[in-house]
């Protein structure tokens, strides 16, 4: 019947398991529980499968702390790994116990629900959520947070509770009050701390017939946890602010500090449709939006509107126009790159006679089959995080994809070097054997020191992916510094060697003042470096444009056109425009033409 445990570890019990077991640590199981009743989610940890005396976690003496607060199961669960498998479990057990266990909720029952929430709620494993199957795990993980933490006893006429990553207030309020307010500050991630800020309006409050209460609940983290979870993102902009009020009230007013305060960046108010699962702009008004901070007035429905938060402002045809570009140029560049290795293969043995034309064509070739490789590593990245099929799958396409990526640059950076040699020591030669060791130490050795150092530094702490994605995280862990530093570092470098080369053929015979030969050096001029800047990858510097102006979507596109296309452009500028190479395909194809000939003269 879908009923959540918790087991002893025994070898003979058969069913899913979710969390580790160690020695006479408990077990989660999903699926295996079918005959037992929600008593049986708290056993004893010394007690037996069917102790009716020590139900609920009662210990030796007889007391049932766990009756009271369900304090028994958090070492547990506190002390098992937030893997995307737990996660759904866990949401599964916040589910049942609101819905069958939300009775006389005083602050010790809603201290240990709040801890267990605060466990998946953390902002370091957000990008676990992704990989867990229920894609609307994190809307019934709100909408069971709210149901339980709506019949919260209130001692005093106030409660508090606060966790690192989930708040919960709640007042008594009549017709009297002069308006109540709920104020937040809580931590989120690296930026500090944000606050939001919820007001019920005095003349809400004079509808009143007698004295209520009223609740509210911050989460930081919950609005990235539903982006991630969800095919349709919403870029949720500030914190989740939840309320549970009486029927007889219908508006709040609530302050949301933004996350990203870029400028020019407008904000959207929403609520979020518990019975839909999705924001809803019907269900807010916006009142004021600067820079910091948006005010909206927000309408109140018990079964539908309970949770608010803010949206950027909707970039849907900026989206589109650079995910056409990006499936066009990927497909383009996917066939140039193959028809680039293959013509590379037909014309290998008259292009390579000479030591340079051999290194240089040998740097050719693994630019293209590095490029290829991490292209379709790039689709296949993005497949595997569209299905959500495994968190390994994930991990290991994102280790390929950054050691190919960066295996792309350094080899660009071996062909620069490659280009400063035959510029600058031209009475110094490399043995064929030298220039292959030192080649593949630069080209592949460098990029698996790099892929396997950020793996193995930042996995064990779930930091390696980033939120919403197969690819390297910022936020927590600063591990997409492992693909920037390198790849930014090999283009400055090859800037240099751009300039040299500009340079070196850009000088005039001394005394000579004649137009025709200054035409020609420009026209040298421009041709070097049209071929070197999709060669020695100069064109992602135009993603440092993207970070300067993130809102221009003219560098966007610019940016998107050069690299998704950059197959095409090594084919282009690499190959079919490198005169001993249309030479020796000319070649080859008078070859084929006369055997063809010779083959038809002997048939006949």
């Amino acid at each position: 019947n879908g009923a959540v445990c918790i087991q002893p570890c025994s070898p003979s019990f058969h069913g899913e398991t979710r969390f580790v077991c160690e020695d006479r640590k408990w077990q989660m199981f999903t699926d295996a529980c079918a005959s037992l009743d929600i008593q049986s989610l708290f056993q004893p940890v010394n007690g037996k499968p069917g102790d009716g005396a020590k139900y609920f976690g009662a210990d030796d003496n007889g007391n049932g702390n766990c009756q009271a607060d369900f304090s028994c199961i958090i070492p547990d669960i506190l002390s098992s790994p937030a893997i995307p498998g737990n996660i759904a479990d866990i949401v599964e057990l916040l589910k049942k116990i609101s819905l069958l266990l939300s009775e006389n909720v005083n602050r010790g029952k809603m201290q240990s629900y709040s801890r267990i929430a605060n466990h998946i709620l953390n902002s370091s494993i957000i990008s676990n959520w992704a990989f867990v199957r229920d894609r609307n795990a994190g809307s019934i993980l709100l909408d069971s947070v709210n149901l339980f933490a709506g019949k919260l006893l209130l001692k005093n006429g106030s409660e508090s509770i606060q966790e690192h990553f989930i708040s919960t207030k709640g007042y008594s309020i009549h017709k009297n009050t002069s308006g109540k307010s709920f104020d937040f500050s809580m931590e989120f991630k690296n930026a500090g701390s944000i606050t939001g800020h919820v007001v019920i309006p005095e003349e809400e409050l004079l509808k009143l017939p007698k004295t209520s209460k009223a609740i509210s609940i911050a989460f930081p983290t919950l609005g990235a946890i539903i982006e991630t979870s969800r095919l349709d993102p919403g870029f949720v902009n500030g914190m989740v602010l939840s309320v549970s009020l009486p029927e007889e009230l219908s508006h709040v007013l609530l302050t949301f500090e933004k996350l990203n305060k870029l400028e020019n960046v407008e904000a959207q108010c929403v609520g979020w449709h518990s019975t839909e699962r999705r924001w809803d702009n019907r269900a807010c008004k916006m009142k004021s939006d600067n820079i910091s901070s948006v005010v909206c007035i927000c309408r109140h429905h018990r079964r539908t509107f309970k949770s608010f938060s803010i949206l950027m402002s909707p970039t849907t045809l900026r989206i589109a126009v650079l995910d056409y570009i990006t499936r066009v140029g990927l497909g383009l560049s996917i066939f140039s790159l193959v028809l680039c290795l293959t013509i590379e293969a037909v014309v290998w043995h008259h292009v390579t006679k000479t030591e340079i034309t051999y290194m240089r064509h040998f740097c050719l070739v693994n630019i293209a089959a590095s490029l290829l490789i991490a292209d379709i590593l790039f689709i296949l990245a993005a497949v595997v995080h569209n299905t959500a099929l495994n968190y390994r799958l994930c991990v290991a396409a994102t280790f390929f994809l950054h050691f190919f990526y960066l295996a792309l640059f350094f080899w660009m950076f071996t062909l620069g070097l490659l280009i400063l040699y035959g510029l600058l020591f031209v009475f110094f030669k490399i043995t064929r054997s030298v220039f292959i060791a030192t080649a593949f130490s630069i080209g592949y050795g460098c990029p698996l020191v790099i892929s396997i150092l950020t793996v193995a530094i930042t996995e064990p702490k779930n930091e390696y992916l980033r939120s919403g994605a197969c690819w390297l995280n910022w936020y927590e862990s600063k591990a997409l510094l492992a693909f920037v530093v390198p790849a930014l570092s090999i283009i400055v470098v090859n800037v240099v060697v751009v300039v040299v080369v500009v340079v070196k053929t850009g000088r005039s015979s001394v005394g000579e003042g004649c137009k025709s030969q200054d035409v020609s050096n420009m026209i040298r001029i421009s041709k070097n470096m049209a071929l070197l800047t999709p060669l020695l990858g100069l064109t992602w510097g135009f993603g440092l444009a993207t970070m300067v102006d993130s809102r221009s979507l003219a560098f966007h596109i610019t940016f998107a056109l050069l690299n998704a296309f950059q197959g095409f452009f090594i084919l282009l500028f690499g190959t079919l425009l490198d005169r001993k190479t249309r030479e020796a395909l000319r070649m080859n194809c008078l070859s084929s033409k006369r055997k063809c000939s010779l083959a038809k003269v002997k048939i006949y």
